[in-house]
């Protein structure tokens, strides 16, 4: 399957060629049929004699209609363009030369028309195409004189259309969807239809996507693929490129229309500004501060702020769904000419608030290679999330250039990975030492201070720098810090604990230690005590050694004779005997007895 657009100067038989290859009238609205003009875009398709299928859309030739036109030329891979040869180049010929190179096409091939008209200037007008053409991606496409009306030409146009479907770019199948739509209508029985060219991915019945458009469904507005139709019948899926039928649910007709894009959810990145590279045309120094900017089927309003003849940011009226090399074409907004092409290099550009900030962003952009910088998109943040550059258009290879690495669903420069790992270790430091008794900084701290530019990074940073996140807390496990003040108390009770391993403190005890509620939890949190209910405090290998005395007891055993065992009090051995039960060490049999786990 193929989609290929014409092009070309008003009244030079696009449409009688399109009748005669596909017998189908592309011409839509009773006014066009009046007038015998094209005013808006025109739809057909036929079988090859190759076995090929492809579709045409028609484009308007008149300057009035030049917005249509550039609708329809956008999402087509392929154009057709036509020259009469009984009128040779005209006028709107270039305006429909300078959109193609705009949107740097250059698969197609170029066709003189009406060539029975005048035979004999066929070599003249085909030579002027050709150098006309010179400057575009169509200086080389094969050229045929043709005669829709006699039939000459028409069997060899047919065999060349098919060599260059044959030899055509093919999307992946696999690829994210952006639709842009060109018409939106209503068929009684079966509700929303959208129409547009399928350009990459692939479309099923019962897909969800997202609307993103400006006719009043609003931003992220999902919607479900009903059923599909190309080229006059019903499929179950649609792979590029292919023209497209699409049965809405969850949407009416008036809600949506050309300009707005069916997405794959989630997979594009919308965005209002973008710095954009001059493809052709006039110098973005010298075009208008506003002006209208095309892409896809969409016109909005943009302002532009150049960074010399070459670069460019464009702020538009509304958020697009656009990746890095979208082609735009840039037209004055009272203009019925084009000014020239553009393609996107930055679809998340930084934002310019300082003296220089244009002059150095202009050096970064003429260094910046067309199909994205990985590099520069990593280092100018210190971390983005590998999806986010997917959606941005940027290609990321399995293996990352040197100074990259992955990181949790991120890709992390190693020098901001460096400085953030130095600078957390450093707080951590500086929290333990102004606060002993802290359990860590806390993440939020962390985070804040770090300054992190995404979510979710902190981890990886605290990974990185051999720091210990636990309870919301970072902190430095090869850090043997001390408790400050209650330092003296919590060796004191070690060593008291250490000779008399179940003879927990009272609590007159620990306030003459200077051991309260704070300096206990620091202690516990450095594992240097063990804290059980009703504030019994014993060392951390208590546990432990009542196990082995219980177990010499006769099993089940009682409380009582588990305080006995363990030269203890009730206060002491109730709380430890329900530690043990928690750890799954020992179990209650009844009411009154317990035994130990074997």
């Amino acid at each position: 399957m193929q989609v290929i657009a014409t092009a070309g100067h008003v009244d030079h038989g696009k449409s009688t060629l399109i009748r005669a290859l596909t017998g189908i009238e592309p011409d839509r609205l009773a006014e066009e049929r009046r007038r015998g003009l094209t005013i808006d875009l025109g739809f057909a398709w036929t079988t090859l004699p190759s076995g090929q299928e492809v579709s045409f859309v028609d484009v308007p030739g008149h300057e009035r209609f030049l917005g249509n036109m550039l609708a329809g030329l956008g999402p087509a891979p392929i154009v057709c363009f036509v020259v009469a040869a009984d009128e040779g180049w005209q006028a709107q010929s270039s305006d429909h030369r300078d959109a193609v190179a705009a949107l740097g096409i250059d698969q197609g091939l170029l066709v003189i028309t009406r060539a029975d008209l005048s035979p004999e200037q066929v070599p003249a007008v085909t030579a002027q195409a050709r150098a006309e053409l010179a400057g575009t991606g169509l200086a080389d496409a094969p050229v045929l004189a043709v005669s829709a009306v006699t039939g000459h030409g028409m069997e060899e146009l047919r065999e060349t259309l098919g060599a260059l479907v044959a030899a055509a770019r093919r999307p992946e199948a696999q690829d994210r969807v952006r639709l842009w739509v060109d018409r939106s209508f209503t068929v009684p029985g079966a509700g929303t239809v959208v129409t547009g060219t399928l350009a990459a991915g692939t479309l099923q019945r019962e897909d969800r996507l997202t609307l993103h458009g400006s006719h009043g469904a609003g931003d992220g507005a999902a919607v479900q693929v009903r059923g599909l139709q190309s080229r006059g019948g019903q499929v179950d899926a649609l792979g590029p490129v292919s023209r497209a039928a699409v049965n809405l649910r969850g949407l009416d007709a008036e809600q949506i229309g050309r300009g707005d894009a069916l997405l794959t959810p989630g997979a594009w990145h919308l965005t209002a500004q973008v710095d954009v590279r001059r493809m052709t045309g006039t110098g973005l120094g010298d075009t208008p501060t506003e002006l209208i900017a095309h892409a896809g089927t969409a016109a909005v309003t943009a302002r532009v702020r150049p960074f010399g003849a070459d670069h460019a940011r464009l702020t538009f009226e509304r958020p697009l769904p656009l990746a890095v090399g979208d082609p735009l074409v840039l037209r004055g907004s009272g203009s019925r000419s084009v000014l020239g092409g553009v393609r996107v290099l930055d679809v998340d550009p930084p934002v310019l608030d300082r003296r220089g900030d244009g002059t150095r962003r202009r050096t970064t952009l003429e260094a910046m290679p067309g199909g994205g910088d990985l590099v520069h998109e990593v280092t100018r943040r210190g971390a983005v999330a590998e999806q986010e550059l997917v959606r941005y258009g940027i290609a990321v290879p399995q293996q990352l250039p040197a100074g990259l690495g992955r990181r949790d669903g991120h890709l992390v420069d190693d020098e901001a990975l460096c400085a953030w790992r130095t600078r957390l270790t450093a707080l951590v430091a500086e929290s333990q030492q102004a606060d002993p008794l802290s359990a860590g900084l806390s993440r939020k701290a962390a985070a804040d201070a770090l300054a992190l530019p995404v979510p979710g990074l902190l981890d990886a940073v605290v990974a990185a720098a051999g720091l210990e996140l636990d309870a919301g807390r970072v902190r430095d496990p090869r850090t043997a810090a001390g408790l400050g003040a209650a330092e003296e108390g919590i060796s004191t009770l070690e060593r008291r604990l250490a000779e008399d391993p179940f003879r927990a403190p009272e609590s007159e005890e620990l306030a003459a230690l200077r051991l309260g509620a704070r300096e206990l939890a620091a202690a516990a949190a450095q594992g240097r005590v063990l804290r059980l209910p009703d504030e019994v405090v014993l060392l951390p290998t208590a546990p432990a050694l009542a196990m082995r005395e219980l177990a010499r007891l006769d099993q089940p055993f009682t409380t009582s004779q588990a305080r006995q065992a363990l030269g203890t009090t009730r206060r002491i051995a109730i709380p430890l005997l329900e530690h043990l039960d928690a750890r799954g060490w020992t179990r209650r049999v009844d009411a009154g007895h317990r035994e130990v786990v074997r």
